[in-house]
C-alpha cells in the first residue's frame, strides 16, 4: 500500500496532542483493523455531533475540540484518527444539491447559498477493498430525531442533511460495506484524492469574501440552531 495514504498533513494532524491522547485512552492502535476502523468511525458518527464547523479547512484537531462537524470536516477528523493507527485512507470528492441542506438551512441562508455545496466521503482500504464510508456523518441521536419529526416519511428523504432512499433504513452502520447518508444528493463527482488538503486546493467552496464572512458569522450559528432543534424534539 502506497505510504501516502498514510501521512500527516496540515489538515490530517494525527501527531496533536488530543489526538494523540484519544487513541491512547481508546486503546485504537491495539486492535485489530477491522476492530479499529469499526471503532473509530462509530466515534466519529456519534460522539462528533453533526454541525457546521467555521470552515471546511480547520484541521482534524480544531475538529475534534470542537466536538461537532459535517461531511468534510467529520470525515478529516476521520482520517486522521485512521492514518494514525496505521489504516490507509483517501478523500472522494463530490458537489451536493443545497436542498439536502434544507431545514438545517433556512430563511436568507438557504437563499444565498451556493445552489451546489462541497461534499466528500472517506474511503478506507482494509482486506484488499475500498469501502466507501459516508454514514459518519450523522449521528445516530440527530438521525432518530430526525426520523421521529417525518414518521411519515417511509421512502426517500432529502433535507436537514440527508439524502437517502430509504429514510427509515439508511445504511450507516460498517460492517465491511459502503455507508451513506448524503449519497443521494450528489451532483458533481470530482474525483479521489490522497488528503482533503490536495481536495480543498483543487475545489474550494466558490463563495464572496461578504458570504464567507456572513457564513462563519451567522449563517452557521443559525443552522446549528437548527439542528439543536431537531435534537429536542
Amino acid at each position: 500500500m502506497n505510504r501516502k495514504y498514510l501521512e500527516a498533513t496540515t489538515m490530517l494532524d494525527y501527531n496533536a496532542q488530543n489526538i494523540q491522547k484519544l487513541i491512547t485512552a481508546r486503546n485504537w492502535k491495539h486492535l485489530p483493523d477491522y476492530e479499529c476502523i469499526k471503532s473509530i468511525y462509530n466515534f466519529v458518527r456519534d460522539e462528533i455531533l453533526f454541525g457546521y464547523n467555521v470552515d471546511d479547512s480547520i484541521p482534524a484537531s480544531r475538529v475534534l475540540k470542537d466536538g461537532y462537524g459535517q461531511c468534510n470536516t467529520k470525515g478529516t477528523l476521520f482520517m486522521a484518527l485512521l492514518r494514525a493507527c496505521n489504516i490507509p485512507c483517501r478523500i472522494h470528492g463530490f458537489t451536493i444539491d443545497k436542498k439536502l441542506q434544507k431545514g438545517a438551512m433556512t430563511g436568507i441562508v438557504y437563499k444565498n447559498a451556493p445552489d451546489h455545496i462541497l461534499h466528500s466521503w472517506v474511503e478506507v482500504y482494509l482486506d484488499d477493498h475500498w469501502y466507501e464510508l459516508e454514514g459518519f456523518i450523522i449521528d445516530r441521536i440527530y438521525l432518530l430525531h430526525l426520523q421521529s419529526a417525518n414518521r411519515n416519511c417511509t421512502g426517500a428523504f432529502c433535507g436537514y442533511g440527508v439524502a437517502v432512499t430509504d429514510f427509515r433504513h439508511p445504511v450507516i452502520d460498517f460492517g465491511r460495506n459502503n455507508t451513506y447518508i448524503q449519497s443521494e444528493g450528489i451532483t458533481e463527482d470530482f474525483g479521489v484524492y490522497d488528503s482533503p488538503d490536495e481536495l480543498l486546493e483543487a475545489h474550494c467552496q466558490e463563495m464572496s469574501a461578504l458570504k464567507t464572512f456572513a457564513y462563519r458569522n451567522f449563517g452557521r450559528r443559525l443552522m446549528n440552531r437548527n439542528v439543536r432543534k431537531i435534537r429536542k424534539l
